[in-house]
């Protein structure tokens, strides 16, 4: 088994393609501890088991592991390899039992017509370039204007993601989308 690495614009986190599905299209997974991931994925909890892992972000067909300040990139990169490969050798699923329910999306129900039109462009403009560096853009909501969004993965921290939501996202959905004034970022 091959595994590709990736670094992110986040020199924290680097992302991990191990050629196979990981959530296989049943959206992701964001652990930012060990207590999240057990009894919930197998595969995030060999990864915290490594050690010095701060966060383990499950894409599509990507693993983003985001390590703690200290330590250092080249003794974990082989320690998280092993855990993803001994992961998929045993033929362990990455999920286990039912996906939680969504978060609850907040905004009005007489702006259901603009959340989808903003929706729609994140699907199809933001989201695959966010998840190319190892990360996903959730939508959680919108009032009097102000689109809420909350990065993931290696975009969670990341030192451009603010600036990315400000003149890439928020420049957009402004020309697209003329209801939309500001866009914020929110925190799990």
């Amino acid at each position: 088994m091959f595994i590709e690495t990736e670094s992110t614009p986040n020199p924290a986190t680097l992302k991990f393609i191990p050629g196979r599905d990981v959530m296989g299209g049943r959206g992701t997974a964001d652990f930012t501890a060990v207590a999240e991931a057990d009894g919930r994925s197998p595969l995030a909890a060999r990864i915290f088991a490594v050690g010095d892992v701060a966060r383990v972000f499950l894409g599509n067909d990507f693993v983003t592991v985001t390590k703690i300040e200290d330590a250092d990139w080249q003794l974990l990169k082989p320690r998280v390899l092993g855990a993803v490969m001994e992961h998929y050798l045993a033929g362990l699923p990455t999920m286990e039992g039912e996906d939680e329910a969504a978060e609850a999306e907040d905004f009005e129900a007489e702006d259901g017509e603009i959340v989808a039109q903003i929706k729609e462009l994140l699907d199809t403009r933001v989201r695959p370039a966010v998840a190319a560096d190892g990360g996903d853009i959730v939508f959680r909501g919108f009032r009097e204007g102000i689109v809420r969004l909350r990065m993931q993965g290696a975009c969670s921290g990341c030192p451009s993601s603010r600036a990315t939501l400000k003149h890439g996202v928020e420049t957009m959905l402004r020309h697209y989308v003329p209801e939309v004034v500001r866009v914020e970022q929110v925190e799990a």
